[in-house]
């Protein structure tokens, strides 16, 4: 367990390194480039975003979870990842011109380009990546991740300040994969195959044909708003929605995104050892709540003052946008880590049949929304988010026999933790005016009555803190 939770905690260290650089990237790029720039290169994105998705054939995945790992199921991994990225890459630069020519936006066929040359670098950085999350050796994950993001920082600000527009955000994904591809060679496990091999890929694509699926179900259900905004509203309303998206995502990339690369491997290791993962998957789901629902109490009360401290006051329109989009995403932080249970247990073809589901539904919503604006958009959005959330329970209830008494008893400490928190940002919204003082002092309090509460109410983080703040203090002795 002390192992695990070091692990969780240099995961944690990479992703706040990286939302640091992503922030402090998207501060300076917001106040660099006007929103039609930057919605011009969100739609090449969201498209490239799909392709995306089916790059690596959900190679990443199996590495991670399968029970055995020969030389010849290396081999035969990376052939597929390499013969499906360099498809995926010829077709992205052919269709370039088609989207272009169906967004009205002549400069997203050298976007999607650009992007497209990622697909020739990233199955190779792909594959080291996916085997060091095996291993556990976050460390190593740490300095590949970190040098992409800088280098993507540097590149992009340089360009854009050089009159690039939003081809100075492609050409930073290039020298971003091509840095990261660099720096992985000297860290490559040295059971990791050089040649890639189509023999034995069978193997491979029966795992992966279902775990492509579902992720790539999952990756159109976030898509769809950009892309009918795109076509409907046009580019700046598909930029106000991102910077929306992007704020909320920031407890994906701050909690998340460091969670769920510790948690398979965690999960699958468990499960080859035949133990009960409730346990496990609960007290997850109580830390996550913990931490995501006093967040989004946070920034839901106090949208409008992060946006302008974030974007400046040209993006004032995202802030009622973040209010409406916070209820969904505390609501499906209950059940966000089910796909890595699913998985772990063997279920890939339950988790993407739940993913397209829960697509099918959002994008019915989303269609008809986007002919009305934006707020009817994101109503759109919870609407799918409700539906996706009450369907991951009943699949919870039956695949891992988890039921809502349970889920309730997780969460219930979560519930009085976030509603404590949530005195802090209601009392300065009140009492102070808009601005960065108030969001200073809002989110201050908010920090001492969350450390309070875990304190107070016997959260299970409490544990967790104890654990964090033990290894600091070790290591100040040494």
């Amino acid at each position: 367990m002390a192992s695990a939770r070091r692990t969780f905690l240099v995961s944690f260290g990479e992703r706040y390194t990286l939302l640091l650089v992503g922030v402090v990237g998207t501060m300076i790029i917001a106040r660099m480039l006007p929103p039609a720039e930057i919605g011009i290169f969100s739609i090449g994105a969201v498209l490239v975003g799909l392709a995306q998705v089916v790059r690596d054939f959900g190679v990443g995945q199996y590495v991670v979870a399968a029970k055995t790992l020969s030389q010849e199921q290396l081999r035969a991994a990376l052939g597929v990842a390499v013969g499906s990225a360099w498809t995926l890459a010829v077709l992205i630069a052919v269709l370039s011109g088609v989207m272009a020519d169906f967004y009205a936006q002549p400069r997203l066929r050298e976007v999607m380009r650009l992007l497209a040359v990622n697909f020739l670098l990233v199955p190779f950085t792909a594959l080291t990546l996916s085997f060091l999350r095996r291993q556990l050796r976050v460390s190593a994950i740490y300095l590949i991740n970190t040098t992409h993001s800088v280098v993507q920082l540097v590149s992009t600000v340089w360009l854009a300040a050089l009159g690039f527009g939003c081809l100075s955000l492609a050409w930073g994904t290039v020298a971003a994969a091509l840095a990261a591809l660099m720096v992985s060679l000297p860290l490559r496990p040295a059971e990791l195959p050089w040649l890639p091999r189509l023999r034995g890929a069978r193997a491979v694509l029966g795992f992966s044909f279902y775990a492509t699926g579902g992720n790539m179900a999952d990756e159109a259900g976030v898509a769809a708003p950009d892309l009918v905004m795109g076509k409907l509203l046009g580019a700046e309303a598909v930029a106000t929605f991102g910077k929306a998206q992007a704020l909320l995502n920031l407890f994906s990339q701050a909690v998340t995104s460091a969670v769920s690369p510790v948690l398979l491997p965690l999960f699958a290791g468990q499960a080859r050892d035949g133990r009960d993962l409730r346990a496990t998957y609960l007290l997850t789901v109580s830390c996550m709540t913990g931490i995501a629902w006093p967040f989004f109490v946070l920034l839901g009360v106090l949208a409008l003052p992060v946006v302008n401290l974030v974007y400046g006051e040209q993006w004032d329109a995202a802030a009622p946008l973040i209010r409406i989009m916070c209820c969904s995403s505390a609501l499906y932080s209950m059940f966000i880590m089910a796909r890595y249970l699913f998985i772990a247990t063997g279920h890939v073809r339950d988790q993407a049949w739940l993913d397209t589901v829960s697509v099918m539904v959002r994008v019915l919503l989303v269609l008809p929304a986007a002919l009305f604006g934006l707020h009817w958009v994101a109503l759109a959005i919870v609407g799918g988010a409700i539906f996706r959330c009450w369907l991951t329970w009943r699949y919870l209830s039956r695949l891992a026999g988890i039921n809502a008494a349970a889920l309730c008893r997780a969460v219930s400490r979560s519930a009085a933790l976030a509603a404590l928190t949530a005195v802090a940002p209601v009392a300065a919204l009140a009492m102070m005016q808009p601005g960065p003082a108030q969001l200073a002092v809002a989110s201050s309090a908010a920090t001492v009555l969350w450390l309070v509460g875990v304190l107070a109410f016997r959260h299970p983080l409490a544990g967790e803190l104890e654990f964090a703040w033990r290894s600091v203090r070790r290591r100040n002795a040494v």
